[in-house]
């Protein structure tokens, strides 16, 4: 499907059909592009590169649709392989996968301050959810495996 140019965020670079790869949402998503472009908050003088997640909803655009500055969709991926990491080594070691004392995984230095990962102990179903999570990452691995992999020799072709 095709992405409309005609609306507030100006596409770019853009992956039309991408109902096509969806992840396990394959041919029964409403996600059907992904762009980079240019921002739709950009002021004048002012412009900013941003993410979008086209969804259809079979007769229109969604408002659902959502845009994120680039360093937001990196932020992201660092928690994403950050997490996955945490479940891979460390989560085995505790009983609901996760140290209580000290919830924290990871602080990742970002522009002369850190991200904190670590786990919501503010979720009331923490125990409950987390193991849910753990299982749903795991049933996941291929696809979420497939991906890291594509992204990582993207990565090194790129000198990183």
């Amino acid at each position: 499907m095709k992405i409309p140019t005609t609306l507030k965020h100006k596409p770019v670079i853009v992956a039309e059909n991408y109902a096509n790869i969806d992840g396990r949402y394959t041919q029964s998503t409403d996600t059907q592009g992904l762009s980079l472009g240019l921002a739709q908050w950009n002021d004048r003088g002012k412009v900013d590169i941003s993410a979008k997640v086209w969804r259809y909803t079979g007769e229109k655009w969604s408002r659902q649709s959502e845009e994120l500055p680039l360093h937001r969709v990196l932020d992201l991926a660092i928690l994403v392989c950050r997490t996955k990491l945490h479940f891979q080594e460390d989560a085995y070691r505790y009983e609901n996968g996760y140290n209580p004392e000290n919830p924290v995984i990871d602080r990742i230095g970002l522009q002369g301050d850190a991200m904190t990962v670590g786990v919501c102990t503010d979720n009331e179903k923490i125990n409950e959810d987390i193991k849910l999570f753990s299982q749903a990452l795991s049933e996941d691995g291929e696809l979420i495996g497939e991906r890291l992999s594509t992204l990582s020799r993207i990565l090194k072709e790129m000198g990183y």
